[in-house]
């Protein structure tokens, strides 16, 4: 009887026990060193009683050791493993559904194993992997230059590390994946573990070099998993320097970069086509240049320095000689030489003159002339007609070359030209009051520089002078007190001729009992005359209208012809008009006033 009560109990407990469903990812992806989280989700009709829950590490060779254990009564993290210090395991339920979380801190290479959860007497599993980035690739380059065409040669070493798993690594040349059927090519690859159980992963590269490859663009590739599936990674591209016969060797001048003139630094360069550059010897006019680089260098060249420049090479790959040569022309230009026609540079006033600018040169020339830095003309000749002082001075010739600008010279030539004294202007003064100074002015060109000298009528003395000269220029200014009549005469000597100007000063009295003064200047006589009659003429004028005013105010009766008139008309007249006749009076008197410089008549004091 009680075996039967057991019995019947056993099956109870397997039938819900058999009702029980455990399940596990298939597996866990997670970064070298970060946490691992892995669920184990069990579920069935109804949960009655206290479950057992139990965590197992299943290593790759099948030993499988307990991690963790709970029941209703205790929790256990087993002691002694790898994991007793860093995992942790967490438990919800929600009705029929459970869960219970393993948690791996600081996850290690080899974490990656299987993982058991045992719920009461049911199991599931799941794998746990574990990923490590590989670093950036590294290249280094071969310890050779590679020749071209020879056997396969070493080209470089492509290398990764602390990669998890190992990486593979692919190189590539101009984008396109190097295979060994086809670029004739070869690797040597190493994979390595280090004690922490990382990768690392080296790839030499080996490759029968061609001319082509010297600007060939190359690089290798990683490929590694990684959470998510595979990813790649690029090194830098780099390019392989290569060694090649030279097949032809090539002389240009290296600088400057145009014509060249003399003065010029000039820089002559030898280059071949092959790598390793050859060794160069240079010839001048069959003449050896001691050189031993591949290039010339000639300092402040003549044009001596022209002539045939020749190199030779002697490749250092097959030891074969080539030859190259070029014609260097330095060009010059000689000094400028301006020539007069004459034995002197000193010319006569109003005399015609041609100036010649030449310069020999390599290259056509033009000519320009200058003077004050205006351009004058164009062309190697310049015409001067009837020479006047303003056209002496310094005349500048500049000679160059249009198809080099660099080449130029020039030269200047000073031109004097004398001759007698000119005047410039005609004297002249400032008009001030009788009682103030008078200053005249006198200019007058010549060369030599003439000798001023002033003649004053009436005993005039000079209060003082002042005198300026320039190159053909002399201004004297003088200063005198002009009180009465005064004649005044500049005349201008140098030992070529002279000249002279006059001018005649004559204080008048103005209306407002100040006096003006005026000034007849002249060149000559006759031209003194003409001055005068014109001041005559309009004195003339003056007069006729002061009369023509006096005759109109007499016929309208404002003028009396005497005392007794002018009593008979007060007589006649009434008190009104007796004021009226005083205030016409009285404007009367002021005309006359202004008439006869500002007298009174005797009937009005």
């Amino acid at each position: 009887m009680g075996l039967l009560a057991l019995t019947g109990l056993y099956v109870l407990v397997f039938q819900a026990w058999a009702q029980l469903e455990v399940s596990m990812e298939d597996r866990v992806e997670v970064l070298l060193g970060n946490v691992a989280e892995i669920p184990c989700i069990y579920s069935m009709s109804q949960l009655n009683g206290s479950l057992l829950v139990q965590w197992f590490a299943r290593s790759p060779s099948g030993n499988e050791v307990k991690i963790y254990y709970k029941d209703k009564v205790v929790e256990v993290v087993s002691m002694g493993t790898d994991y007793s210090e860093r995992i942790n395991v967490s438990h919800a339920v929600d009705g029929t559904v459970g869960s219970s979380i393993l948690t791996i801190n600081d996850v290690r290479v080899k974490d990656e194993q299987e993982f058991v959860c045992q719920v009461q007497r049911n199991t599931s599993h799941t794998k746990l992997l574990v990923f490590s980035t590989p670093s950036v690739p590294h290249i280094e380059l071969g310890s050779y230059t590679p020749t071209v065409n020879l056997k396969r040669e070493e080209i470089a070493s492509c290398e990764v590390n602390n990669a998890y798993p190992a990486p593979n690594i692919t190189w590539y040349k101009n984008r396109l994946l190097l295979q060994s059927s086809v670029n004739n090519m070869e690797l040597e690859k190493t994979v390595t573990q280090n004690p922490s159980g990382l990768f690392i992963a080296r790839s030499t590269l080996f490759l029968q070099v061609e001319k082509a490859d010297e600007d060939a663009e190359f690089y290798c590739e990683v490929s590694y998993f990684t959470i998510g599936g595979l990813h790649m990674m690029e090194s830098q591209i780099f390019h392989v320097e290569l060694h090649y016969s030279t097949t032809k060797v090539t002389i240009s001048v290296d600088s400057p970069h145009r014509l060249v003139k003399e003065g010029d630094r000039v820089k002559i360069r030898c280059k071949g086509n092959g790598n390793p550059q050859p060794i160069f010897s240079f010839q001048h006019n069959s003449r050896s240049l001691n050189v031993e680089l591949d290039h010339v260098v000639l300092d402040n060249v003549t044009r001596a320095h022209s002539g045939l420049y020749k190199c030779t090479s002697l490749d250092q790959v097959d030891f074969s000689e080539l030859t190259d040569s070029l014609e260097l022309m330095v060009h010059y230009l000689d000094p400028v030489v301006i020539t007069s026609g004459g034995s002197s540079d000193m010319l006569d006033l109003g005399q015609h003159v041609s100036l010649t600018c030449n310069a020999l040169s390599s290259l056509p020339t033009n000519t320009t002339w200058y003077k004050d830095g205006t351009v004058l003309e164009e062309g190697h000749i310049l015409n001067l007609l009837n020479l006047s002082y303003d056209m002496a001075g310094t005349y500048v010739c500049e000679v160059h070359a249009p198809s080099l600008a660099e080449l130029k010279r020039q030269n200047s030539l000073n031109i004097t030209v004398r001759g007698k004294p000119v005047m410039v202007e005609e004297v002249a003064m400032i008009s001030l009051d009788a009682e103030d100074s008078v200053n005249l002015t006198c200019s007058v060109k010549g060369h030599p520089i003439p000798d001023i000298q002033w003649n004053l009528s009436d005993n005039q003395t000079i209060l003082g002078e002042r005198i300026t000269m320039t190159d053909y220029t002399i201004v004297s200014v003088i200063t005198i007190r002009a009180t009465s009549l005064v004649n005044a005469s500049c005349v201008a000597t140098n030992e070529l001729g002279s000249a002279q100007a006059f001018s005649d000063i004559k204080p008048i009295q103005k209306p407002t009992a100040t006096t003006a003064i005026i000034i007849t200047s002249t060149r000559s006589t006759k031209e003194g005359n003409g001055v005068v009659i014109a001041v005559i003429i309009i004195l003339i004028l003056l007069l006729a209208i002061l009369g023509s005013v006096l005759y109109f105010l007499y016929k309208k009766g404002k003028i009396p012809c005497g005392r007794s008139g002018k009593q008979d008309l007060m007589k006649e007249k009434s008190s009104k008009d007796d004021v009226e006749m005083k205030n016409s009076r009285s404007e009367e008197a002021v005309l006359l006033q202004g008439v006869n410089g500002g007298k009174r008549s005797p009937s009005d004091q």
